[in-house]
C-alpha cells in the first residue's frame, strides 16, 4: 500500500470510491509470450475491480526461460511413423520435426 496511510483508512477510501480488493490463494503464476515463458514461484496475487474493470496485481520470486521452437517428439509418434512408413527412426524424427509435429504430413512426407 502506501507507506504512511493507515491500511484500515486505505480500505475505507477504495470502498468509497467503488474499489474491491480480494487476495487470490496461487501456487505459481505463468505468463507466456511468443518466445519465452515468466514463471512467478511463490506468489501474492491481488484481484482488483474498480467500476466493472477488473485487474490482478502479482508479486513473487520471478524466472523466465525461452521457449523451444522445436516440436515436442515422442516415442509414440515416432513408432507411428516407422509402422506407417518402414522409415527409420533417425528418419521418421526428422519428418516429425520438418513438418511440425503433424504426423500425417511427415507420413505423407515420407512416403512421396
Amino acid at each position: 500500500m502506501i507507506p504512511g496511510i493507515n491500511p484500515r483508512d486505505m480500505a475505507k477510501a477504495m470502498k468509497r470510491l467503488g474499489i474491491k480488493q480480494e487476495e487470490v490463494e496461487a501456487l505459481e503464476v505463468v505468463i507466456r509470450t511468443p518466445d519465452k515463458e515468466i514463471i512467478i514461484a511463490n506468489p501474492q496475487v491481488s484481484k482488483v475491480n474498480m467500476m466493472g474493470q477488473e485487474t490482478f496485481q502479482v508479486s513473487g520470486v520471478i524466472d523466465e526461460r525461452p521457449l523451444s521452437s522445436e516440436p515436442e517428439i515422442n516415442e509414440d509418434d515416432i513408432k507411428t511413423v516407422i509402422e506407417q512408413t518402414g522409415a527409420s527412426e533417425e528418419d521418421a524424427k526428422k519428418a516429425i520435426a520438418k513438418n511440425d509435429g503433424d504426423l500425417a504430413k511427415a507420413i505423407m512426407d515420407l512416403k512421396e
